[in-house]
């Protein structure tokens, strides 16, 4: 049976699963169970040598389980081949009471030395039945995680700082474990938690800071690593911010702040945005202006009063506001009907980041970028399902306009399975690879950029359930080859561990140069010209590692 899609209103729970998916952390578990109820709780303070005596050239030189932050000694743990982890260090003051949407402040030192062996809470977020994690209403929650591999005394190692996906409004630094990434690349890894939905990018007018709270914890942790890095054995000066999905947009953020500049010399973007396209809007035409990754500060001050006045708060909105718990704000409908997004036309995001790189008002540091080939099967699987061809036309029609039969001419039915499959390929290319490839281009001209398209078609699915169909090289599924996944079994054959060793190579040699290039690996070439040559990433099954176009691969003469 096919449904025809009202042109007049977009269902609010499938709008809000759209918001959610469109920049997902993984792995996606059950869309059916919620997991367990997670207890991960604040670190807590021991007394100075209550863990015995410390030595004090091992803390001076970063190579013990106790390391000295400007903030105290943290202990963490260290595994018998000399791999440390360091875990729930706070890198800012809670932002709770008062300093509920107001920009990061310093954490406060501590005395004695501090338990680091487990993360601190996830900030305050709803339960996600799609990736299996429970409600959280901390918002006592930005702290980080630092992950060292064996080293030789003395020795520098670049640092690789991940922005965790989710949409903006879910995930934390410690849904991905390191310990490959950071052994197998012998690169320092740091994962960092951030304000996430209302509490990190909240407006409203005469709020200082409206709309990019959650970017502005992400600068703060970035500057806690560059004080800080020595002392864990990493290099300072050698810091690569990197993120997948609502974390690659963030890391075009960072990218576009002018208040950023000089905290990372490399940037890595996986599934993200930089540009002003809309892909909620893409996927679902007519979800609108109120689902933009980017948002004028007017809007988002505007979303904010709307949301104080429903809330009963229009009247000296902010203390009212903050006198709510997080449960109560967590719960409230007003405060779920917005998509909270970043703000631009602001001290952190004079413009959006579109918009900075195209006028070359950006930071000028090399620029690694790339998607996954099939990046909308997983949002049309999740959010539209099996769709017939009555559906598939009338999504054209809504989208496309006139240009509709054009369209649907290039991609024809009997090239997919189903008309699902090619609404997504349409999907993919009008909001993934063609506008990344006309950024690339951009940044390009400006900054040693290269690009890449992950295209296993046979990755493992990180689903609990059966999807609708073959989901091929989805949204998200190239970071299990990258990171492991805590409370999962590996998932990789062979094949497709060894192309993870060439993933994680890469990276890892673009954190030391700015150039993923190294021998033993097949040449990446630098994006060059309108039309970049971008890495193709699979396994031998799939055509294996080798340059290819995107122009080539996703019909971009269309969407150009």
């Amino acid at each position: 049976m096919t449904t025809c899609i009202s042109s007049t209103r977009a269902p609010r729970l499938v709008l809000r699963l759209l918001l959610r998916l469109l920049r997902l952390p993984v792995p996606l578990r059950s869309a059916l169970l919620l997991a367990p109820v997670m207890a991960l709780l604040v670190p807590a303070l021991v007394p100075a040598g209550g863990g015995g005596p410390v030595a004090a050239g091992a803390v001076a030189a970063g190579r013990g389980t106790v390391v000295r932050t400007d903030g105290g000694l943290v202990r963490g743990t260290a595994a018998a081949d000399g791999y440390r982890s360091f875990q729930g260090i706070p890198y800012a003051a809670p932002p709770v009471g008062p300093l509920r949407w107001r920009p990061p402040l310093p954490a406060r030192p501590w005395h004695g030395t501090r338990d680091a062996t487990r993360p601190g809470d996830r900030c305050a977020q709803n339960a996600d039945p799609l990736t299996g994690t429970a409600r959280s209403t901390s918002e006592d929650c930005l702290y980080l995680n630092v992950a060292v591999p064996p080293r030789r005394p003395g020795e520098r190692l670049p640092v690789l700082v991940w922005i965790h996906g989710g949409g903006l409004s879910s995930g934390a630094g410690s849904d991905q474990d390191p310990r490959r990434l950071a052994a197998d690349g012998h690169v320092i890894v740091v994962t960092v938690n951030y304000r996430l939905g209302v509490f990190g990018f909240f407006g409203h007018s005469g709020l200082p800071g409206s709309g990019d709270f959650g970017i502005m914890d992400q600068r703060a942790a970035l500057a806690w690593v560059g004080r800080n890095a020595a002392r864990f054995g990493g290099d300072g000066h050698e810091v690569t911010v990197f993120g997948e999905s609502g974390g690659g947009d963030s890391v075009c953020a960072q990218l576009a702040s002018p208040a950023a500049r000089g905290l990372f010399a490399r940037a890595a973007i996986q599934s993200g945005t930089c540009t002003d396209t809309n892909a909620v809007d893409d996927l679902y035409p007519g979800a609108g202006a109120a689902t933009a990754t980017w948002k004028p500060l007017d809007a988002v001050r505007s979303a904010g009063a709307g949301v104080a006045e429903r809330l009963g708060c229009k009247e000296r909105a902010l203390p009212c506001l903050r006198a709510m718990s997080a449960e109560q704000l967590l719960s409230a409908p007003a405060v779920a009907a917005v998509y909270w997004s970043p703000a631009y036309g602001t001290p952190t995001l004079p413009r959006s980041p579109g918009r900075a790189i195209a006028a070359g008002d950006f930071a000028h540091v090399p620029v690694l970028e790339g998607t996954t080939r099939d990046e909308a099967t997983l949002l049309v699987a999740a959010a539209l399902g099996q769709i017939g061809t009555g559906t598939l036309h009338d999504l054209l029609d809504r989208a496309l306009g006139p240009r509709a039969g054009e369209v649907a001419a290039a991609y024809p039915a009997s090239r997919y399975g189903s008309p699902s499959l090619r609404w997504a390929a349409i999907v993919t290319d009008r909001a993934y690879a063609c506008p990344n490839q006309r950024t690339e281009a951009v940044l390009a001209s400006q900054v040693p950029t290269h690009a890449y398209e992950f295209a296993d078609t046979h990755a493992p699915s990180t689903f609990d359930m059966e999807p609708p169909f073959p989901l091929g090289a989805y949204h998200g599924s190239d970071l299990p080859y990258v990171w492991d996944v805590p409370g999962r079994t590996a998932l990789l054959s062979p094949a497709q561990r060894r192309l993870s060793g060439q993933m994680i190579r890469y990276l890892a040699r673009f954190a030391a140069t700015g150039d993923p290039n190294r021998p033993g690996l097949p040449h990446w070439p630098a994006v060059r010209g309108p039309a970049p040559v971008l890495q193709r990433l699979a396994p031998p099954s799939d055509g294996g590692v080798h340059p290819a176009t995107t122009a080539a691969l996703h019909h971009c003469d269309l969407w150009d």
